[in-house]
């Protein structure tokens, strides 16, 4: 009903389509669902150890470690903070 004036029928999915015009029924929020998806693709593809499918093998399995000593550097990093924050009290 944003589009053409007409009432059509909708399932809740930003992306359906009015049944007489033919415009995306999300409006506004199909825009922002639409451009946080964009934005969290480009994050992902500037992480470091973002693995492309062009990548040979022997780079993606560089980048797969890369990521495991990353998420356990994470992991100690915030055991650490996690233990700074429980002492004092």
């Amino acid at each position: 009903m944003p589009h053409c004036g007409e009432w059509s029928a909708w399932n809740g999915d930003m992306r359906d389509a009015c049944d007489h015009c033919g415009k995306p029924l999300g409006g506004r929020d199909l825009d922002y669902q639409e451009k946080r998806d964009a934005d969290t693709k480009r994050n992902e593809e500037q992480w470091i150890f973002y693995i492309k499918e062009s990548d040979s093998e022997a780079v993606k399995l560089a980048k797969q470690v890369g990521n495991f000593f990353y998420t356990i550097y994470m992991g100690i990093i915030t055991f650490i903070a996690w233990l700074i924050a429980v002492l004092p009290g």
